[in-house]
């Protein structure tokens, strides 16, 4: 058995891709649209991953597949789905990055290790530090829980 890909639901694809692309930092590496079922697939993966280009969608891995159904839907309940979870090199420049560009750190760094986020559409994305936690920083280490993750 091999981990494929986690497929998650957009309400605007536009707003979708730069949250993922533009500030967490996921490439396209794939992009299907189907005009008879009227959806996109978009395929992302964290730079540096393993992507095998000529294989079929069902085979490149380890990605997200972002499915937009090109009629409005409402989405609801993102934290049922759980989390993605990704690593970074240094969870404060990374969480730093994402407030600029204006993202909710929803559960700060506060113990250097972990801190969540939540896309547009809801979906929690845990970051976890590279190898040993950190040590704890402000503003991070008295930095308040913001909503849910």
């Amino acid at each position: 058995m091999k981990y494929l890909h986690t497929m998650v639901r957009a309400r605007d694809l536009d707003e979708t891709m730069d949250f993922y692309c533009n500030k967490l930092g996921l490439v396209e590496v794939k992009r299907y649209d189907s005009e008879a079922g009227r959806f996109t697939l978009v395929f992302l993966a964290a730079p540096g991953d393993e992507v095998d280009p000529e294989s079929g969608l069902g085979r490149i891995a380890p990605c997200i597949e972002i499915t937009w159904n090109w009629d409005p839907e409402s989405y609801e309940g993102g934290r049922n789905f759980g989390h993605l979870a990704y690593e970074v090199e240094d969870i404060y420049a990374s969480c730093q990055k994402l407030m600029d560009a204006g993202v909710t750190i929803n559960r700060p760094p506060r113990d250097g290790g972990m801190a969540f986020v939540r896309s547009p559409d809801g979906i929690s994305i845990e970051l976890l530090q590279q190898g040993d936690a950190l040590p704890p920083a402000e503003p991070w280490a008295s930095m308040e829980n913001t909503g849910s993750w």
